[in-house]
C-alpha cells in the first residue's frame, strides 16, 4: 500500500501517517518527492482497510499495491487447487465437472426422472434447489426438508454428487447433512456470517458470483470461506447485470480465465442463469469449456414447459445429451476431459 499526501501536506500530516502505519504493526517508508511525498506501508499481507488512511490531513490517495485478499491468491498457492468430491470425483484438475439438473426439487417423479437422464447424459453432480431464494414472495420457495430428503434419495439409487443451495446460517448445517458440496447463491455472496459459517461446515462449497459484484468482492467473499479453516472453494461465474434485456443476464466469460491469472480456486461457468435462455446456454457452456472453466452448472428439466422456476432456461434432456457430447470434443482439444 502506498499513501499519496498532498503538496500542501505538512510534516506533522506525514508524521501523522507514519505513526497510524506503526500502530497497526507494519513498517513505514517515506518516499520524497519534487512535489509531494509519498508513504510506503512495508510488511503489508493484505489486511490493512485504506480508509483507515484515506480520511487522514494531508492524505490525498491510497493506492493498493497488495492485494486485497491474501489466502485465494496466487501469491499464497502458485498450484491450482484441485477439490476432492466423493466417488473419486473432483474439480480444478484434468477432468472436468458436469452438474446439471432442475433448478428446484418438485416432486418425487420430477427430480428421480430428471436425475436419471442427466447421469445418462454423462453428468457427475445433481443441482437442485430444496430452498430457493426468489425475487417475489409469492413465487415457489422450494420443498425445504422434504426436497433435501428426495435428494438424498436420488444419490443413493444414482451415486450423483448433490449440489443444492444454503440460504441462511439456521439451514446450513441442514443442507450440509445431506449436500456433497453446499452452494451459496449470489444473493448471498456477501452474507458474510453465512460464508464464515460455511467455512466451519466441513463440506466443498460452490460459491456463485453476485450481480453486480466485481471479481475482487467475489475473491473477497471466498476468502471468508477459507479463513475459517475450508480450502475447498469452487467459484462460479454465472453472469452480471448487463444493460441489454435480450438475455437475463450478462455471462462474463472473461471472468474465467481472468480469475484463473489472480487466484488458485478452481471456477464453474453457469450459462443457465447467465443467457436465461434456452437456446443461448449451449453455445456459452461451449465457450466456457473453451475459456477454461473447470466445470459446468446446467440446468435440465424433463418438461421445462411446467417447471415451477426457470423452465425458460432449462433444457430438455436430449438438449443435454448432445451438449455433453459437444462438451467432450472441445475439452479433448484443450487436453481436458469429461469422465
Amino acid at each position: 500500500m502506498l499513501v499519496i499526501l498532498r503538496p500542501d501536506a505538512s510534516t506533522s500530516d506525514r508524521d501523522r501517517v507514519v505513526a497510524l502505519i506503526e500502530l497497526l504493526g507494519f513498517g513505514a517508508r517515506v518516499i520524497e518527492g519534487t512535489q509531494r511525498d509519498a508513504v510506503a506501508v512495508v510488511g503489508n499481507d493484505g489486511r490493512i482497510d485504506a480508509a483507515r488512511f484515506s480520511a487522514l490531513p494531508g492524505v490525498d490517495d491510497v493506492l493498493q499495491i497488495t492485494r486485497p485478499y491474501r489466502m485465494v491468491s496466487r501469491e499464497w498457492r502458485a498450484e491450482p487447487t484441485v477439490v476432492s468430491l466423493p466417488g473419486g470425483r473432483s474439480i480444478g484438475g484434468p477432468e472436468l465437472l458436469i452438474v446439471a439438473g432442475p433448478c428446484s426439487v418438485e416432486s418425487e417423479a420430477q427430480i428421480f426422472a430428471t436425475a436419471r437422464a442427466v447421469l445418462a447424459a454423462g453428468a457427475g453432480a445433481l443441482r437442485a434447489g430444496a430452498f430457493k431464494p426468489r425475487t417475489s414472495p409469492y413465487a415457489f420457495q422450494g420443498l425445504g426438508a422434504e426436497g433435501l430428503a428426495l435428494l438424498a434419495a436420488v444419490r443413493r439409487e444414482t451415486g450423483l454428487l448433490i449440489v443444492t443451495e444454503a440460504m441462511d446460517e439456521e439451514g446450513l448445517e441442514q443442507v450440509a447433512e445431506v449436500a456433497d458440496i453446499v452452494q451459496i447463491g449470489a444473493r448471498n455472496m456477501q452474507n458474510y456470517a453465512l460464508l464464515k459459517r460455511a467455512g466451519r461446515a466441513g463440506k466443498p462449497v460452490l460459491l456463485k458470483r453476485g450481480m453486480s459484484a466485481g471479481l475482487a468482492d467475489l475473491l473477497l467473499s471466498a476468502e471468508y470461506v477459507l479463513s475459517e479453516g475450508n480450502p475447498d472453494v469452487i467459484l462460479c461465474e454465472r453472469g452480471i447485470r448487463g444493460a441489454d434485456p435480450s438475455t437475463r443476464n450478462l455471462l462474463d466469460l472473461s471472468a474465467i480465465p481472468a480469475v484463473k491469472s489472480l487466484s488458485h480456486l478452481p471456477i464453474m461457468a453457469d450459462p443457465s442463469h447467465g443467457t436465461g435462455k434456452r437456446a443461448l446456454v449451449p453455445a456459452m457452456a461451449r465457450a466456457a469449456v473453451a475459456a477454461g472453466a473447470d466445470g459446468l452448472l446446467i440446468e435440465v428439466h424433463v418438461n421445462p414447459a411446467e417447471a415451477l422456476s426457470d423452465g425458460a432456461q432449462s433444457l430438455y434432456p436430449e438438449q443435454f445429451a448432445l451438449l455433453m457430447d459437444e462438451i467432450r470434443g472441445i475439452a479433448g482439444v484443450i487436453g481436458r476431459g469429461v469422465p
